[in-house]
């Protein structure tokens, strides 16, 4: 009994991957081509999961199978925002897919086993389980990006991807090796306690640190690893892109803090000013290059790498306050993901993908609220109030002067200023310039209501942001102090 009642942690990643192999099967009996039965066990499935995790909370943290897995505050509200957001990009996609005849049984099972690896990766306290959830997650996305099979960039997208995220995976499996050669344990806490209490070979260990980081980094899509990220968010299906640039940010944050903060605390030192460097060129060249792009998702991509600059930021200056700002900064930045993507999906219509900032223009024209949460999405990801993204920015630059990285944080808000620049730029396409066409944009109602609860989720952060601060900081503070 006592087995099962410990096992009750898992039970929401055990029910996840029971209904990914039976929605595969029943899928196949699905004749309607809208597949509106698999899209509703998908979704049931995720609100399932959902209440699963919530009601197999246990306080503290409870480790299980043989301390390789963790369930603790942290991985719980992380996992409850990873289902919110897959649901939500299943919403955002539906129309878009069923258009391009791509929303097949196949894109939703692997949207499942993709999240099904990201939940291991966030409970994973063991080496080898990190390994196997990012394999996982990461296997399952490099199929989906070349599921438009008669598409070359989309083909040539995933076979870069595929190429490269083989190459981190590498690196990482390297670094793990060596430090399981300097420390003689793949355990995170083990990991911990080894180099805490000295190793023989402290060369070994700081070679093994490096090759991590390069592995986290390339994940993460930091500089001077972010060649992957512009090529495979334009290459894939736009709502592809999506998941790629949300859910999966989540588990790797737990990811980076597991074996950064977790494992290899004692390497503080070493690491945070790895983290420094990378940091700060992500900001550099992010922000710089996407001025130059003329394709929205290029430049979200470019967006996306100078936001990974400022989640660095958060991690590397330690403490509950850093690690929970960077928890904060990015929840919101997978908020704000979704709704420029969603956008995107909802300005396309067949045969039509509006992801030039030319197809942005006049759009209050066409339809001022949907411009209007265009411009929320987009002072957001510039970091004006009184949106979720200033907030988000600015607990991170409070974390980075408390830890006395002064110069970082100057750095920070001169490459956001740059950064400013490029989102500013569709809000004047938006409202003052005359649209290239007069197509009527027609949207389905749930994609019209989330697009409307998405972008005021935002606003609402903005100006009340305290309480997922709270959750943010409890969680972080609850999960590290145990460990």
């Amino acid at each position: 009994m006592s087995y099962l009642s410990t096992l009750s942690s898992a039970y929401a990643e055990i029910f996840l991957l029971v209904m990914a192999s039976s929605i595969l099967i029943v899928d196949l009996f699905v004749t309607n081509p809208n597949k509106t039965l698999t899209y509703i066990l998908v979704q049931l499935t995720l609100l399932s999961c959902a209440l699963i995790t919530v009601t197999t909370h246990e306080p503290g943290v409870v480790h299980l199978f043989n301390n390789m897995f963790v369930d603790d505050l942290m991985s719980d509200v992380l996992k409850l925002l990873s289902y919110l957001t897959v649901s939500m990009v299943l919403v955002y996609s539906r129309s878009y897919l069923i258009l391009r005849g791509l929303f097949t049984g196949e894109f939703m099972v692997l949207t499942l086993f993709a999240l099904l690896g990201m939940m291991v990766m966030i409970s994973a306290t063991h080496f080898i389980t990190l390994y196997i959830g990012l394999e996982l997650l990461s296997l399952s996305l490099y199929a989906m990006v070349a599921l438009q099979r008669d598409s070359a960039t989309a083909t040539e997208a995933a076979m870069k991807y595929f190429i490269l995220g083989a190459l981190a995976s590498g690196l990482l499996l390297y670094g793990m090796s060596m430090l399981y050669g300097a420390t003689g344990t793949l355990g995170v806490a083990a990991v911990s306690d080894a180099i805490k209490h000295g190793v023989e070979n402290k060369a070994l260990l700081v070679f093994g640190l490096v090759f991590m980081v390069a592995g986290l980094a390339f994940k993460l899509g930091a500089v001077p690893f972010h060649m992957w990220v512009p090529d495979v968010y334009h290459g894939a299906p736009t709502a592809v892109t999506m998941l790629i640039g949300s859910a999966p940010k989540l588990a790797v944050f737990a990811f980076v803090m597991r074996i950064l903060v977790d494992g290899l605390q004692p390497l503080v030192m070493d690491w945070s000013r790895m983290l420094a460097i990378l940091a700060v060129l992500s900001m550099a060249i992010g922000n710089i290059t996407a001025i130059a792009q003329t394709n929205l998702k290029r430049m979200l991509a470019y967006s996306t790498i100078a936001h990974m600059g400022f989640l660095l930021l958060g991690i590397l200056s330690g403490g509950i306050d850093g690690y929970s700002s960077a928890m904060f900064y990015v929840v919101i930045y997978v908020l704000m993901s979704l709704g420029g993507f969603g956008m995107i999906m909802l300005l396309s219509r067949e045969g039509f993908e509006a992801d030039m900032l030319n197809d942005f223009k006049g759009l209050n024209q066409r339809s001022p609220w949907l411009a209007f949460m265009m411009l929320i999405l987009m002072f957001s990801m510039a970091g004006v109030p009184p949106t979720a993204g200033f907030y988000a920015k600015l607990s991170v630059l409070q974390a980075a002067v408390g830890a006395g990285h002064i110069p970082l944080a100057v750095m920070a808000v001169l490459f956001s200023l740059i950064g400013a620049f490029y989102y500013l730029r569709i809000v004047k396409l938006m409202y003052f310039d005359h649209p290239e066409t007069h197509v009527p944009i027609s949207i389905q109602p749930d994609n019209g209501l989330l697009i409307s609860i998405n972008g005021l989720a935002i606003l609402a952060l903005g100006i009340m942001p305290s309480t997922l601060i709270t959750v943010c900081a409890v969680a972080v503070q609850k999960s590290l102090m145990l460990h």
